[in-house]
């Protein structure tokens, strides 16, 4: 994983970016819309979300590869953002941060390339106060219709950047999970989805 963004760093917001925009943006403005100030980003990447978060929100961003932290922390420099408290090289689902450290963790294109999703979900549960507030960015396959056909088009470019256009949402959320999560459709096409979960599970 570290030499497959050491190879994408350079190109990553070019390659990436624009396809991602509008999720993230949106993305985004969702943890801007809720209570709580400490905010954990998980797979930070080169820093594309940061500039957006309201200047209340106190952020630490992480991921696992030391050149994409070297670009948002550049980011962070260059437009002076300092409401980003840290950018910390973690395994996401083993960060070693303390219990209910966070108000708000944002996992944004990360579910997918991630050993086991639920293992990281679990992680952020933990690392979540029980009042807070878990949402992911990703993409997750679909059965049928327009979608199906623009995922596949998509596929070369997708595994590429590390996508896996054929993952399930049943890979990271279980069935009641899925139940009681808010879900929205986000452009290009419904191709990614924004998810918001209750940091609490209930049993």
């Amino acid at each position: 994983m570290r030499s497959a963004y050491r190879r994408q760093a350079a190109f990553y917001d070019q390659a990436f970016g624009a396809v991602s925009a509008v999720a993230r943006r949106r993305a985004v403005a969702a943890v801007n819309a809720l209570p709580g100030t400490d905010v954990l980003e998980v797979g930070v990447g080169t820093g594309l979300a940061l500039p957006r978060y309201a200047p209340g929100k106190r952020i630490t961003g992480i991921d696992l590869s030391p050149d994409m932290l070297a670009r948002a922390s550049a980011r962070v420099a260059a437009r002076g953002l300092t409401n980003v408290e840290a950018l910390l090289q973690l395994d996401a689902e083993d960060t070693g941060l303390p219990d209910a450290s966070f108000d708000i963790a944002v996992a944004m294109f990360v579910a997918s390339v991630v050993p086991n999703p639920r293992r990281l979900l679990a992680e952020l549960r933990r690392l979540v106060r029980p009042d807070g507030f878990i949402l992911f960015i990703n993409h997750f396959s679909a059965a049928r219709g327009p979608r199906l056909a623009a995922e596949r088009a998509l596929r070369p470019f997708a595994q590429t950047l590390g996508w896996h256009p054929d993952f399930p949402i049943e890979a990271l959320l279980q069935a009641s999970e899925i139940a009681t999560a808010t879900m929205t459709p986000m452009p290009p096409f419904g191709l990614f989805t924004l998810v918001q979960l209750p940091a609490a599970q209930d049993l």
